[in-house]
Formats: structure tokens, C-alpha cells, sequence
């Protein structure tokens, strides 16, 4: 099985944003805010599944694990929607993942 990361994501998203850049707010610095605040909606739907239905469910309940990783994958999909409007490659976001990583480590 191969890995499935941020450069398949990526390119998932400009395929989507492609298709849909008659409807959709265009990829550039100016949406990258609103796309934020998508983002951070989605992720309230997140929340509100475990607030309703509870880890246990997320973790054993295949219709509720399902809609749960739908919605971590929206919010996924406005991450990659913002790293494409402000232009931040796959490489860039591991240089840097990665040295925060190593920052996390050392912390205590």
C-alpha cells in the first residue's frame, strides 16, 4: 500500500479548485482568511461528533467513524486549500514540520 500525503492531497485539491473556479472563490492570499475560517467550521463539525456520539462510537461505530474521517478530511481539504493560497509546497511544510518537530523534542 502506498503512503498517502500531502503532495497527492495537493494535487487533489487544484483538480477539485479546477473544476470548480467558476463557483469557488479562487486559490490566492486574498481567500487564503476565509478558507481559515472553513477550516476551523469544519472542525466544529468534528468536535460535535465525538460531543454527540462519544470516542467509544468514533472508535467502534463504523457509520460514525465514517462520518468523523469525512469531516477530518474537510478539514484536511481547507489546510491544503491554504497552503495552496499562500503557495507553500509540500517540501516547505516538511522542512518545517520537521524542524518543529525536533524544537517539540527538545522542549522538556
Amino acid at each position: 500500500m502506498s503512503d498517502f500525503g500531502f503532495a497527492e492531497m495537493q494535487q487533489i485539491q487544484k483538480e477539485l479548485q479546477e473544476k470548480y473556479k467558476d463557483k469557488w472563490m479562487p486559490i490566492e492570499p486574498a481567500t487564503a482568511k476565509s478558507k481559515l475560517l472553513w477550516l476551523v467550521a469544519e472542525l466544529g463539525e468534528v468536535i460535535d461528533i465525538v460531543k454527540k456520539d462519544g470516542d467509544k462510537a468514533v472508535m467502534t461505530d463504523p457509520a460514525v467513524r465514517t462520518h468523523f474521517t469525512e469531516e477530518l478530511c474537510d478539514v484536511l481539504m481547507y489546510l491544503n486549500d491554504v497552503m495552496l493560497c499562500y503557495d507553500i509546497s509540500v517540501d516547505e511544510l516538511k522542512e518545517i514540520y520537521r524542524a518543529k518537530h525536533r524544537k517539540n523534542m527538545e522542549r522538556w
